[in-house]
């Protein structure tokens, strides 16, 4: 309690020495050049476009101009860019999406998990994280909202969302080529077109292609390790009959056919004499096959404003997607531990938006539906016990949402808001876990079809999980240009079953695991000082997080005997936590970045049973994905050469240590680290043509971002991990029209 204590009382002070400055300097005399500064950043977090700085929720915004300049290729980046947030590949995948905000989010991909952190693409959620790695192109912002979004989104999530923002397609016709080269024979090609028809219809459309020679070499195959072969697809078509009224139709599509990603093994294997090798990219599976991903979307947004006050909105889109791959958790020759796996997914969602602009009053009220459906089948093929274990199942959702957020004005200086929102998530469920004698495939991954050996687990069920969730916050104007607020909110994820639960061992997984809830206390300072020559976000939290639904392990129940995997509601944790990011115009020559984090999740219980009787372990345990302190700085220079525009952007981003699993592990713990990048950029006089030169990496850093950890002779100590990309240097051509 005492380190609580002293830890928030840290966060305070920094946060309260943020404060006093900031308001000093917002009184303080413009400087004598005063004809540029900082561009007020314009988001649309509640659903309206307002400046950043009078939106009461910790958002981060990063431009299409920003992400471009630092040569981002996917959503990855916002781990770097935005304090408290971590944004990566799941381990064993090429796309899959893996993101915790301030220590809240969802580690394991495997269908029927609910994800803590919301993804949408152009106000359309995202219910699945396959494929969602979302390469950075024709777009045209994304947005990070930290803490839970529920009272202002179709689907509630606990953690915060990710809003990733497509380019609008304009009035006049345009259209870009890019190319890129870069290390390990990397080459990008993408192409975009808006083409008006008439004054009131026009079309456009991007495709990107990505490919990359692997990182490493599966050493046993002689397979590329690490590639990238990916192309994407978006297509979109808006009408504007009239003043009033506007649609858009948009279609995406993204195939990822790189090759299998594996692990790299970190300790000396109990049988075969197989070591870990020389090169953290390599690998030395056995397991062959194919790792194909294909997502894909269509969306209809039409909107109708009725007058000047009042806006309605619908969103209808399906959303679906296919996966294949491999994994190879010994990552020897050995079927030891060899996972082949198939997965499927699609959803609609229709949701309905009144938004309403009055003098005093703004605000949103929608309805959300969504029909989901998730199923998959996997083996663990172990070869120690002469076994195939097959596992199968689906989840399908029906969820039904009611959300209202609105703002009103006390005075010209003082805001209140207030909201909620009811969700009722109907879910249909139904698990099978099989043995089949023999060290290969079921017939479920394409294996030979053979009698079964045992039936460990075979049930369907079904459960309804409602929630009222609330915000309300209250926001003062203590200039034009700076503002503070504080608010309390509520998030809520649902539960569901177990898709790996051996009901032989453990009987009760039949029963499934309850939803956690998270009670976030949040203050903020938000504006602009030295006129507008300095941007800032800052906030201060206290999260109440409980009934986390985390996998453990667990004794069996008599007469069987064992241990067994299982996912149940644990845990609980207190977060509390600072953030600080903006931008600063130094000259007409430089202008910088920031963000910093601290972030402190400590678990207040962590219930096990492991011996068969619950024993309260949180004094061993560690939250994943939680570093104490995330920061980066970006520096931006720019001048006139050759006629043109020069810019050279340093940035360096740094993580402190951080656990992979909950049990702290020193093989698979990464300590912390610091990014280095570089890059550079020309723009002709004409605006036609533009030349850049990216440096990622520089220093050339070895961190791990995922893992499995199956210690012990039964599956032949098997401990692998998961790398970020090495040093990389890209060059690009850009032509626009």
């Amino acid at each position: 309690m005492n380190r609580l204590v002293k830890s928030a009382l840290l966060a305070g002070a920094a946060w309260s020495a943020i404060s006093t400055g900031a308001l000093a300097q917002s009184a303080a005399p413009a400087p004598q050049d005063d004809t540029a500064s900082v561009e007020d950043v314009v988001v649309t977090a509640r659903r309206r476009d307002e400046q950043l700085k009078d939106v009461p929720i910790a958002v981060s915004a990063l431009s299409a101009a920003r992400l471009e300049q630092t040569g981002a290729t996917d959503i990855t980046v916002l781990q770097q860019q935005t304090p408290n947030a971590t944004v990566q590949i799941a381990r064993g995948s090429n796309s899959t999406l893996i993101s915790f905000i301030r220590g809240v989010g969802q580690q394991d991909p495997l269908w029927g998990f609910e994800p803590g952190v919301g993804l949408y693409i152009d106000d359309v959620y995202v219910a699945r994280p396959q494929g969602a790695v979302l390469d950075i192109f024709d777009i045209q912002r994304i947005e990070v909202l930290r803490g839970p979004q529920g009272t202002l989104y179709g689907r509630n999530t606990i953690g915060g969302a990710i809003k990733y923002v497509t380019k609008r397609l304009g009035d006049e016709p345009e259209a870009m080529l890019r190319a890129d080269l870069g290390s390990y024979r990397e080459i990008n090609a993408l192409g975009s077109l808006t083409l008006p028809i008439t004054d009131t219809f026009a079309v456009g459309g991007a495709v990107a292609r990505y490919t990359r020679d692997g990182y490493g070499t599966n050493l046993t195959t002689g397979q590329e390790h690490y590639n990238k072969d990916v192309t994407a697809y978006r297509f979109s078509a808006e009408w504007t009959p009239s003043d009033d009224l506007f649609f858009r139709l948009a279609y995406n599509r993204v195939n990822d056919d790189s090759a299998p990603r594996h692990g790299h093994r970190e300790v000396n294997s109990t049988t075969g004499g197989y070591t870990p090798p020389a090169n953290v990219y390599d690998t030395q599976a056995g397991l062959t096959g194919d790792q194909s991903v294909m997502t894909e979307g269509v969306s209809l947004t039409g909107e109708y404003t009725l007058n000047d006050q009042i806006t309605l909105k619908s969103i209808t889109a399906y959303l679906s997607g296919d996966t294949k791959t491999v994994i190879d958790f010994d990552e020897t020759p050995l079927p030891t531990l060899d996972i082949p796996a198939l997965y499927s997914d699609h959803s609609f969602t229709q949701e309905f938006q009144l938004l309403y602009t009055g003098e005093r009053l703004s605000g949103v009220a929608g309805l959300f539906y969504m029909d989901a459906a998730a199923s998959g089948a996997f083996d663990t093929i172990a070869g120690n016990l002469g076994l195939s274990i097959a596992a199968a199942g689906s989840v399908d959702t029906k969820s039904y949402s009611a959300f209202a957020d609105f703002s009103y004005d006390l005075s010209d200086r003082l805001h209140v808001s207030a909201g909620g929102r009811y969700t009722r998530d109907d879910k249909d469920g139904q698990v099978l876990r099989l043995f089949y004698l023999g060290a290969t495939r079921s017939p479920f991954t394409g294996g030979v079809d053979r009698p079964i050996f045992a039936t460990r687990t075979n049930y369907t069920a079904s459960k309804t999980f409602e929630k009222f969730t609330p915000r309300v916050s209250v926001s003062y104007d203590f200039s034009d240009d700076v503002t503070g607020y504080a608010s309390v909110s509520q998030g809520f994820k649902s539960g569901g079953w177990d898709m790996r639960g051996d009901a032989a061992l453990v009987p009760q997984t039949v029963n499934g695991y309850e939803p956690e809830t998270v009670t976030n206390y949040e203050l903020g300072l938000k504006g602009s000082a030295f006129d507008h020559f300095l941007n800032f976000s800052s906030a201060i939290f206290y999260a109440d997080y409980k009934d986390q639904q985390i996998t453990t392990q667990q004794v069996a129940t008599a007469p069987a005997v064992g241990i067994a995997s299982v996912v149940d509601n644990v845990g609980a944790s207190h977060i509390y936590g600072a953030e600080l990011e903006g931008s600063a115009f130094f000259n007409e020559h430089f202008t910088a970045n920031f963000s910093v984090g601290y972030l402190k999740n400590e678990f207040e219980k962590f219930i096990s049973l492991a011996t068969g009787v619950p024993v309260d372990v949180s004094n061993t345990r560690e939250p994943q994905n939680s570093p104490e302190w995330s920061g980066y700085l970006g520096l931006t220079w720019s001048d006139q050469v050759a006629g043109g525009q020069l810019r050279v952007t340093p940035s360096a981003s740094y993580r402190s240590d951080y656990h992979l699993f909950d049990a702290p592990d020193p093989v698979l713990d990464q300590k912390a680290y610091t990014l280095i990048d570089l890059s550079a950029t020309w723009t002709s006089p004409s605006g036609v043509w533009e030349m850049g030169l990216f440096g990622k990496n520089l220093t050339d850093e070895r961190y791990k971002v995922g893992g499995y950890n199956f210690a012990g002779a039964t599956y032949n100590n098997s401990i692998d991990a998961f790398y970020g990309p090495p040093r990389t240097i890209t060059a690009r051509l850009t032509w626009h029209h």
